[in-house]
């Protein structure tokens, strides 16, 4: 089934951009705003009482910026890359990213962290930009095995390091919150490129490193 048969529908490619159905025009906040008086009326209650009356509105703008990532494009963000740390050849890494996204397949969220480590074979990003890249690939509707890889990929192909590791520790909303309801669960998925999929000592010096468990610290 054509997904733009029954709606909203967006093919994104892999460098983070969107069409929406083809030619078709995106929503706007008006449509959006209808659609939530729907939802809000699809749960027994009244969307026009005074504590819902201004939902519809709050959410539109929500909505933005909840997806704000679709307008971004996650490698323009890494381009800038500085040449001073020629000499450091070790492992780069930035801890527990806080992360926040929203599952593509109940629109539930995807709280968690994010490890991200890079060794450089020349020049060297900006440590920032290493959060926003996270960042530009969480606001989108996901899974987490995809954003692990997304965020590895980019590494790779705009810094072109000798390794890239990408760990992902993040519970969801769609297993808490619905279904087998269990708190405290948490997911981990990984990426290896490089050196750290050649290397198993790597990989283990790197998780070692790593504050697995939920806490992010």
């Amino acid at each position: 089934m054509d997904l733009c048969e029954g709606g909203l529908a967006a093919d994104v490619n892999y460098s983070g951009t969107a069409s929406l159905c083809g030619s078709r025009s995106r929503p706007n906040d008006a449509d959006i705003e209808r659609a939530v008086s729907i939802l809000i009326s699809a749960t027994g209650d009244d969307p026009m009482r005074e504590g819902l009356v201004g939902t519809p509105e709050r959410v539109a703008r929500a909505w933005r910026e909840w997806f704000g990532g679709y307008a971004i494009d996650p490698a323009t963000l890494l381009t800038r890359t500085f040449g001073e740390a020629l000499e450091y050849q070790d492992t780069i890494m930035l801890r527990a990213i806080p992360l926040t996204s929203t599952c593509e397949h109940h629109l539930a969220p995807i709280t968690g962290f994010a490890h991200v480590a890079y060794r450089p074979a020349s020049r060297v990003v900006g440590i920032s930009k290493l959060s926003r890249l996270v960042d530009a690939f969480a606001r989108r509707l996901q899974l987490q095995e995809r954003l692990t890889r997304q965020i590895g990929q980019t590494l790779e192909d705009v810094l072109k390091p000798r390794g890239v590791a990408v760990v992902i520790e993040a519970s969801h909303g769609c297993m808490s919150g619905r279904g087998v309801r269990q708190h405290g669960v948490s997911m981990v998925t990984h990426c290896w490129l490089g050196e750290f999929n050649d290397d198993q000592q790597l990989r283990r010096d790197l998780l070692a490193a790593l504050p697995l468990g939920g806490t992010g610290r």
